[in-house]
């Protein structure tokens, strides 16, 4: 069994002949904190950046599609652009919209 020992900053572990004793400074103590700081930090990270990714990947449009013209809205509707002229100038709104 081993026991660590905040406050003195040591190991004690059992050998095989005795007690043996790892010793260490504060001044390590804290290079080693920061340094696991940095580790999580990186590591939380890589997770968010995988997790962004698969979401990105999910909702991006199919590359290989080409889109050769523009391509007619779902609930549309062509009204004549002047009522009055019997040009064929139509414009396409969407029935979707708010009567506002």
């Amino acid at each position: 069994m081993d026991v660590l020992n905040y406050t003195y900053l040591k190991l004690k572990m059992l050998g095989l002949h005795g007690v043996i004793i790892v010793d260490t400074s504060f001044q390590r103590d804290y290079e080693c904190e920061v340094e696991s700081y940095n580790l999580a930090l990186t590591t939380m990270a890589f997770e968010e950046l995988a997790a962004i990714e698969k979401d990105i990947a999910e909702g991006a449009p199919d590359v290989k599609r080409v889109a050769r013209s523009f391509e007619p809205m779902e609930n549309i509707k062509e009204v004549l652009v002047n009522l009055d002229n019997s040009t064929d100038k139509m414009v396409c709104i969407s029935t979707a919209l708010s009567p506002k």
